[in-house]
């Protein structure tokens, strides 16, 4: 058998262990990356007889990838194009 528990710290109000046995790798990354987990202190794998500590592999997995800025804000230019157009017909 195979389950992942997720602690969840709420500070002064404690803490909770999430334990579902159906609840699969993908789900536990679906719901870090959608925000459902949040303040994580840890989350551990069971299987057979071992624990292992999975908490920087699935937070990693659960980040938003980073997309770099290298094409034009395509928003501004449209802006800025509407303007001048505004500015031209009022000369």
């Amino acid at each position: 058998m195979q389950y992942f528990v997720v602690m969840i710290d709420y500070g002064r109000r404690g803490r909770e262990a999430v334990v579902d046995p159906e609840m699969t790798r993908r789900d536990v990354v679906a719901r870090v990356a959608s925000g459902e987990y949040a303040n994580i202190s840890f989350i551990h794998e069971i299987a057979d007889r071992s624990v292992e500590d999975l908490t920087t592999d699935i937070l990693a997995e659960a980040a938003l990838p980073e997309i770099e800025d290298d094409g034009p804000d395509l928003q501004a230019v449209r802006f800025d194009h509407i303007h001048d157009l505004r500015k031209h017909e009022r000369a």
